[in-house]
């Protein structure tokens, strides 16, 4: 059996949709926070299972049965760590024999303070003894889009990353080599460096966002203080802000960049560009 952590999240809802096409319901289990969210799984045949991650009894329950766990990372930045040992102390509870996590691009020597919690993790799965493969995912192209309507309101796309290039992907793109590596053998000891298989700046973006939309949108570059004051201004919780102003900073060190091609290789077409994914907004 296959299980996943954070199934009903924004990137556990695609991987279970990828698994789905090859992998039977019965062989999958859905571990979630809230089984209400995971109602539609449970009728296709998903085994829903309640657990956080916070809780290592209930999350060693859940993964009664289970050969091989996705661990999807927790979203919440500063208890990651913590709430990645109790997942794996479970697993290894459990009987678990293969984890694949999702980690953070070039994790080892990222310049995005990022980077901390998912190279404890990482530790951690080498101390297990447990099998296991790092998907060190690059950034979702949503994170970006997701600022498109109030650059489209202002005709101003404001960012801290200045001509950094950004290799984004979907999180469909990502959920797509999450669910093959969990679901094929052959993948442990596997370090993945995942990313789009192009570049993009801000200012790039903002130009395509005007193109798409027929309106007049520029990339206005800010020191990380000033935009992290903006998103707080725009009523970000002050931590968001800042870890979202830090990545900028990142990107503009080129933390968010990669030419390797792991993705589309692993996924066996190219990633959707952002041309593609401003297309779609539209």
């Amino acid at each position: 059996m296959i299980a996943l952590t954070g199934a009903t999240g924004q990137l556990g809802q695609f991987v279970v949709a990828e698994l789905l096409k090859t992998v039977a319901a019965k062989e999958i289990v859905a571990i979630v926070r809230n089984p209400a969210k995971a109602e539609a799984l449970a009728q296709q045949g998903v085994l829903v299972r309640q657990a956080n991650y916070g809780d290592q009894a209930a999350l060693t329950q859940a993964l009664a049965g289970v050969d091989k766990l996705l661990l999807i990372s927790s979203s919440e930045v500063g208890q990651r760590a913590t709430q990645h040992r109790n997942v794996i102390n479970a697993a290894k509870a459990a009987g678990v024999k293969f984890i694949a996590y999702t980690s953070l691009l070039h994790a080892d020597n990222s310049p995005l303070g990022l980077h901390v919690e998912h190279v404890e993790t990482e530790k951690m799965l080498a101390e297990s003894a447990i099998p296991y493969a790092l998907l060190r995912n690059g950034w979702y192209s949503e994170n970006y889009l997701a600022s498109a309507p109030a650059a489209l309101a202002h005709g101003v796309f404001i960012g801290a990353a200045g001509d950094g290039k950004i290799a984004s992907a979907t999180r469909a793109d990502y959920a797509a080599a999450a669910a093959r590596v969990i679901s094929e053998e052959g993948h442990a000891g596997k370090i993945y460096e995942l990313a789009g298989d192009s570049g993009w700046t801000l200012s790039e973006l903002a130009a395509l966002l005007g193109k798409a939309s027929g309106k007049n949108v520029v990339y206005q570059n800010l020191s990380e203080a000033d935009f992290a004051a903006a998103l707080k201004g725009a009523g970000l919780p002050e931590a968001f802000a800042n870890l979202l102003a830090d990545s900028d900073v990142g990107a503009s060190k080129g933390g968010l960049f990669d030419d390797s091609l792991s993705l589309s290789k692993l996924i066996g077409r190219p990633t959707t560009s952002i041309e593609e994914s401003v297309n779609a907004l539209f």
